[in-house]
């Protein structure tokens, strides 16, 4: 009786012993294999009315689409038969060196998707020595997450009020954040449609619709939204302005974020006059907007359509890329709105961008399991870079450029 060979010695490869990646996670994590499948598991845990929130985007959802598909009209052309052993994933931004080429996106009410939403996001973030943006609509105080997290930066929505904003940038100083975001594609509230299809309204009512969701979703009614009120007391809009903002039930809450129609560039010439650290504009596509930024003195910008939340139709940032690398200068160009893979980060730092911010996919991790969901969902994405980095043939992000993407079919504003 012949004896067979092991698969390896009869010619045919053998397949290693892969462990799971996900063995030992929280049980929610446990199907978590990419950040796509964050947003499904959200979807099971979330009240539709929050959940619409934060997955939802401006009227057609134009932007929202087009948002993912650019990165299918770029392609790689990697190189082969390079050692890369010792890649890394380090660079730096604005001055900063980060572990990663990514951060967190600034994004309202993360404390009521999950529990002490912006705290776990912030530190998480921290950890992994990326930064994470606190957003102006948070319902924790930017100096407790500063504590936190000393890395975070603040992102605020301005009016044209001059004294308001003078205290407000004093505020953000006073809690040790180095960086300060102005966020310049909000002016003016977009269409509420999709949010009053899925029932959220602002203020947050609480009705028989509201107590319904909370019985069909006690996980998160238990949780999150009970759990907060019971140790923490009625959330408000913490960082909106100078002072405390409105609680999140009062009508209050809806004029504290109106009347920012009078948000112009003199109000940027106003911060950077008194603001000693680094100054981001965020949500510019246009070139001209992002050469004004650099004459004015910005440190950096934020290419963004508000992840497709604000003007439905505007381009995706990555189409805007181009163009505004011509006119930036030693300014730093960054971009976000639509970011899901490692792929879709090294295209756009190919390109020429410095670093990508991520929204919706920490938001639900950390819904899902606080600061662990936060972890494994950075831990994802470094995993993914590293491997794509090395499949590339590189062995650093200063290699990614031009020479390792395919661009025949990639439709962009053209640089003049």
């Amino acid at each position: 009786m012949s004896q067979s060979l092991p698969a390896s010695e009869a010619g045919v490869p053998s397949v290693p012993r892969i462990t799971p990646v996900n063995q030992g996670k929280p049980r929610r994590l446990r199907r978590i294999f990419a950040l796509e499948d964050l947003e499904p598991a959200a979807r099971r845990l979330l009240p539709r009315p929050i959940f619409g929130y934060v997955a939802g985007a401006a009227e057609t959802n134009t932007s929202l689409t087009d948002n993912r598909r650019v990165f299918e009209e770029i392609q790689f052309l990697p190189r082969m038969l390079v050692n890369v052993s010792g890649r890394t994933l380090d660079c730096e931004v604005m001055g900063q060196r980060y572990a990663m080429p990514f951060g967190i996106a600034p994004m309202g009410v993360s404390a009521l998707t999950g529990y002490r939403g912006d705290l776990a996001l912030a530190a998480s973030a921290h950890r992994a020595g990326i930064p994470m943006v606190i957003s102006a609509a948070s319902l924790i105080p930017l100096e407790e997450i500063a504590r936190v997290a000393p890395t975070v930066w603040y992102q605020a929505y301005l009016s044209g009020d001059r004294e308001e904003t003078s205290t407000l940038v004093e505020r953000v100083a006073k809690a040790g954040i180095e960086t300060f975001v102005i966020t310049a594609d909000s002016a003016v509230v977009p269409s509420r449609e999709n949010n009053l299809r899925n029932g959220y309204r602002t203020p947050i009512r609480p009705d028989l619709p509201l107590l319904w969701n909370g019985l069909t979703h006690p996980a998160w009614s238990l949780g999150t939204f009970l759990r907060t009120f019971l140790r923490h007391g009625t959330p408000h809009f913490e960082n909106a302005g100078p002072g405390r903002g409105a609680p999140l039930l009062s009508r209050q809450a809806v004029r504290d974020f109106a009347g920012r129609e009078f948000l112009d560039w003199d109000i940027v010439r106003l911060v950077r006059s008194q603001w000693g650290g680094r100054l981001v504009i965020k949500g510019l596509l246009h070139p001209r907007d992002v050469a004004i930024a650099r004459e004015l003195g910005a440190d950096g910008v934020v290419l963004s359509n508000h992840g497709g939340r604000q003007l439905d139709g505007a381009l995706s940032p990555m189409r805007a890329l181009p163009a505004a690398l011509q006119v930036a200068g030693d300014m730093a160009v960054m971009i976000d709105s639509g970011f899901r893979r490692g792929t879709d980060v090294l295209k756009a730092l190919g390109l020429g961008a410095r670093f990508v911010f991520i929204g919706r996919p920490f938001n639900y991790a950390a819904a899902l399991a606080g600061e662990a969901g936060v972890d494994h969902a950075i831990d994802l994405l470094r995993a993914q870079l590293r491997a794509d980095l090395g499949m590339l043939g590189l062995r650093n992000l200063q290699e990614m450029d031009q020479e390792v993407l395919f661009l025949d079919n990639f439709k962009f504003v053209k640089p003049q």
